[in-house]
């Protein structure tokens, strides 16, 4: 170490002889910047979590270390982030705090770290200084990205656990189990239609699905692209109510199995089995709304092999023995269905008296 004629220490440990006289201020520094973090963004799990309280004081405490070493081993010293800076990012994700209060919390005691470090400024040349300064900026940008990132990535573990939850938890009542149903944020106790909407931008056109119809909503992943969902309400859903809603052409990529209105968790189950019965229609009639009303028939032959070898022994199987091959029959039934059994309007299209 050098000093010069006015007392100043010299550059060459400056570093190192800064840090040592901050550190013998670290629980000042600790204290003052724990508070300042509480103060700055109020937080009610503050108050309420006192495991997050802990990790929130254990943090400061291991982060001025982090940022006392990383000055004295200078700009260059690339050591990983504390460990309890990554879990108490992770628990303030799990605690609902949002990031915003998070960063904002870092950036406080950032200020608050550079004002100690300036009150030690007289003893030590400008370059000192600055230099101490400008590590310092490194190190929290680059504690902050680390931060960032592990938030993140709790999140996004958080809602594919949720999510998995949810799953599991409908896949269990479906198949007739007794479950505690409060985690799904979805009452049974009410008219339900279940929907099977697959496509691109399932999720935004189930939610606006939902806001058109004031229903609250149950919905849960089952594939890339696919989604089970219920709409529940106090009132029975007209299934003409649906198809107006569907009139608009923002969702047209998006295809919608339904079933019929169900009460209760046995309606819940059936409507969904009555949707699961018109997607598989659909898959083999692809249209953008398919609903098992209209198509129970061919969707029961559709899941049931003999039912549907019978129908075909029983109803087209004679027209076989007619002199065309049954082929104007053929015709002139699927004219007839198409018109929704209106002899006139099938002859109509078929021009035939």
């Amino acid at each position: 170490m050098s000093v010069t004629e006015n007392g100043r220490v010299g550059s060459l440990d400056g570093h190192a002889d800064l840090v040592a006289r901050l550190r013998l201020r670290c629980s000042e520094i600790e204290e003052a910047i724990f508070a300042r973090a509480q103060d700055a963004v109020p937080d009610p799990v503050d108050k309420e979590d006192a495991e997050y309280v802990a990790g929130l004081r254990a943090t400061v405490t291991a982060v001025v270390d982090y940022g006392l070493t990383g000055v004295e081993r200078g700009e260059e010293w690339a050591w990983p982030i504390p460990s309890v800076a990554v879990a108490q990012a992770q628990r303030a994700a799990r605690s609902g705090v949002g990031l915003e209060t998070v960063l904002l919390r870092y950036a406080a005691g950032h200020r608050l770290m550079s004002d100690f470090v300036m009150t030690e400024a007289d003893h030590f040349p400008g370059q000192t200084l600055r230099q101490v300064l400008d590590t310092q900026g490194l190190l929290f940008e680059r504690l902050i990205a680390a931060i960032s990132a592990e938030y993140k990535r709790e999140v996004k573990r958080m809602g594919r656990s949720l999510e998995q939850r949810r799953a599991e938890r409908v896949q269990r009542l479906l198949a007739g189990e007794l479950l505690d149903t409060a985690e799904l944020g979805y009452e049974l106790d009410v008219w339900h239609l279940g929907v099977i909407a697959t496509g691109v931008g399932v999720r935004e056109a189930l939610r606006r699905l939902m806001a058109g119809s004031n229903r609250q909503l149950l919905a849960v992943w089952h594939g890339e692209e696919t989604v089970w969902a219920w709409l529940g309400g106090q009132r029975r859903l007209a299934v003409a109510d649906l198809e107006r809603l569907l009139a608009t052409k923002r969702d047209a990529d998006v295809s919608l199995a339904i079933g019929e209105p169900g009460r209760g968790i046995e309606g819940w189950r059936l409507t969904h089995d009555q949707a699961q019965a018109a997607r598989l229609v659909a898959l083999h009639r692809p249209r953008r709304l398919t609903r098992y009303a209209e198509e129970m028939l061919l969707a029961a032959a559709l899941r049931d092999k003999t039912l549907a070898r019978s129908l075909k022994e029983l109803y087209l199987s004679p027209l076989a023995g007619e002199r065309d091959g049954g082929s104007v029959s053929r015709e002139t039934l699927r004219a007839y269905f198409a018109a929704g059994r209106n002899a006139a309007t099938a002859a109509h299209r078929l021009k035939v008296d």
